[in-house]
């Protein structure tokens, strides 16, 4: 008696073994159906989800234009934002229409040409030039990703420990005079009138590099903002047309 009964038990157990095993059994698939499902509504969710859009990796800058006409053609430059101080300064002149009529008063093959002395509107032919301004100077502002590349803006300034720029004079870099950089502020860019700048440079002169026949600044006009990339940080020259050698020379001037 004992005996049959523990053979029940055991029948039983096997049945309910069997049983459970069956129900996890049903479980598992029930759950791996579940889970393919849901990777399947999410490929879809994933596929029908609109593509991210695509981003300019390059901000683009908006940059303060000048167009400076000559009696030779006009020369048109892009002011640089890192230097703030000569960039106001140089459009506050510009708006008071300081270097109309004024003349490039020393002009150097391969290195650069330069103007903004006032006392060149009335000078005499032959006549020094360099010595003027409006009598107050610019805090440098130099920037090793500034250079002096061909059609470089760049401030002129006397000998001073601060190296301090002239309140007007500016020169345009014919050449490429490297050595030049961190020492005198580059607030710009030529964007066009290479050929101007060619032309004005090429001119013949005097003993002074004031060229014998005059080469006036007709006038200045901000024209409407440049749109651009940030400055490059490289040397390049954004016109290379030129490739004498810079002569050494500096440049006094108040």
């Amino acid at each position: 008696m004992k005996l049959f009964l523990n053979q029940i038990g055991i029948a039983s157990i096997a049945i309910l073994f069997a049983t459970a095993t069956c129900n996890n059994s049903a479980s598992t698939e029930t759950e791996t159906t579940e889970a393919t499902a849901t990777s399947e509504e999410m490929t879809a969710m994933e596929m029908a989800a609109p593509a991210p859009a695509p981003t300019d990796s390059v901000s683009k800058v908006q940059l303060d234009t000048v167009a400076i006409e000559t009696s030779l053609g006009t020369i048109t430059l892009v002011l640089f934002e890192e230097t703030p101080l000569h960039k106001a300064n140089f459009l506050k002149l510009c708006k008071e229409k300081y270097y109309d009529g004024l003349l490039f008063h020393r002009v150097i093959p391969g290195f650069m040409i330069q103007g903004g002395d006032p006392n060149s509107k009335t000078a005499k032919p032959g006549q020094m030039l360099g010595n003027g301004g409006p009598n107050y100077t610019i805090p440098a502002e130099f920037n090793s990703n500034l250079h002096h590349k061909r059609g470089a803006l760049a401030a002129a300034r006397t000998e001073n420990p601060a190296k301090a720029s002239s309140g007007s004079q500016f020169y345009i870099c014919h050449g490429s005079p490297f050595e030049l950089d961190m020492n005198y502020t580059v607030y710009g860019q030529t964007i066009a009138g290479f050929e101007v700048i060619d032309a004005i440079a090429n001119a013949q002169r005097d003993r002074f590099d004031r060229p014998l026949n005059d080469i006036k600044i007709i006038k200045t006009t901000i024209k409407p903002k440049h749109t651009d990339a940030p400055a490059k940080t490289d040397k390049t020259a954004s016109d290379s047309t030129s490739k004498s050698k810079p002569a050494k020379k500096s440049k006094k001037s108040k």
